[in-house]
């Protein structure tokens, strides 16, 4: 993979040169000391991804990553020795388009390959996002229906930009919400806990990390928040679980929404948010072929429309929105 490195302090290049040198497939094309020089060198020879530090003179990493993603697009993640202190400008980042966020290798440890090995691991998901996906073809039983009181259940999945779509999504619903929402985003579990007190803090709604063996709850926003998937069970609980293990993205908005075609029992909507790749694509499909509405966001309203537009291709979505017109569309159905 062609990969660029964009960072001010030398200590930190070269970690990142070294952990990225046990993997020989891998070729540092560029390095940039701050993000102007980033955003030149972007649009002179565009990487497959770029290593972003967020702290930097001159232009810092989340005006780069977001004029990078509008100039010259590309996968970026972002590389910080601090993520805890700078999780707000984490989030800000993911909100223009960057896809993860880990620690910058230590240089001096005891073991350099498996201080290396997070940063290889993102960046071997990286490569199946913007590679290609094998078009698997999956077929689930229609859930049992049965007459009780109908329960509401707006499922949500993002990526690239998702933090910032959320929040504006959030934002439109009222806290008398009469539906459950459960959020699938790719973050790291690191990052899980934050960005919930994050949204919960610019939203309406509560919203938390959802926990293992509880139900949706109406009114109340669940975020999944470990690096394994998140699915519904028959009995109505959630669970985390580390199968299926193909799924190289985790946690897999395709599992949750295919747990949802399969066991929900009431009414409920699928939204696919911005992202690079084609996770949820099929599992949205999977659930309007269960009957149930399925939005995708439109493209121009998208930072990465990689995710809705796969899932357009493939006629998932019973209807296309721009964001801000999906949490009105949300009302409107579970107001009737």
């Amino acid at each position: 993979m062609r990969i660029a490195i964009v960072n001010d302090m030398p200590m930190a290049v070269e970690a990142l040169r070294r952990a990225l040198a046990f993997e020989p497939a891998h070729e540092v094309i560029w390095v940039a000391a701050n993000g102007a020089e980033a955003v030149k060198y972007c649009a002179e020879d565009t990487p497959d991804l770029i290593l972003m530090d967020l702290i930097m003179p001159v232009m810092d990493g989340v005006e780069a990553t977001r004029r990078i993603m509008t100039e010259s697009p590309c996968a970026i993640v972002i590389v910080t020795v601090d993520r805890q202190q700078n999780v707000h400008r984490v989030f800000e980042a993911m909100g223009h388009g960057a896809l993860d966020v880990v620690d910058t290798p230590a240089i001096g440890g005891d073991n350099p390959k498996e201080a290396a090995a997070p940063l290889l691991r993102k960046i071997l998901n990286i490569g199946w996002l913007i590679g290609q996906r094998d078009n698997r073809v999956r077929s689930v039983a229609a859930p049992a229906r049965d007459n009780s009181p109908r329960q509401k259940l707006v499922a949500i999945g993002s990526s690239a930009g998702g933090p910032a779509a959320l929040e504006a999504l959030l934002k439109g619903l009222p806290a008398n919400f009469p539906a459950a929402v459960v959020l699938v985003q790719h973050v790291d579990q690191v990052f899980a806990a934050g960005m919930a007190e994050w949204l919960s803090s610019a939203c309406g709604l509560p919203v938390r990390l959802a926990r293992d063996g509880e139900a949706p709850q109406r009114g109340t926003v669940l975020l999944a928040g470990t690096n394994h998937h998140i699915r519904l069970l028959k009995n109505g609980a959630l669970a985390y679980t580390a199968e299926p293990v193909n799924e190289i993205y985790r946690p897999s908005i395709d599992v949750f929404f295919e747990s949802i075609a399969s066991y929900w029992n009431g009414d409920a909507v699928g939204v696919l948010l911005t992202g690079m790749g084609r996770d949820g694509a099929h599992g949205l499909k999977l659930m309007r072929e269960q009957g149930y509405l399925t939005i995708a966001q439109d493209q121009q309203s998208s930072a990465v429309y990689g995710m809705p537009k796969a899932a357009a291709a493939i006629d998932a979505a019973v209807e296309i929105r721009p964001l801000n017109q999906i949490a009105p569309r949300l009302l409107e159905v579970f107001s009737s």
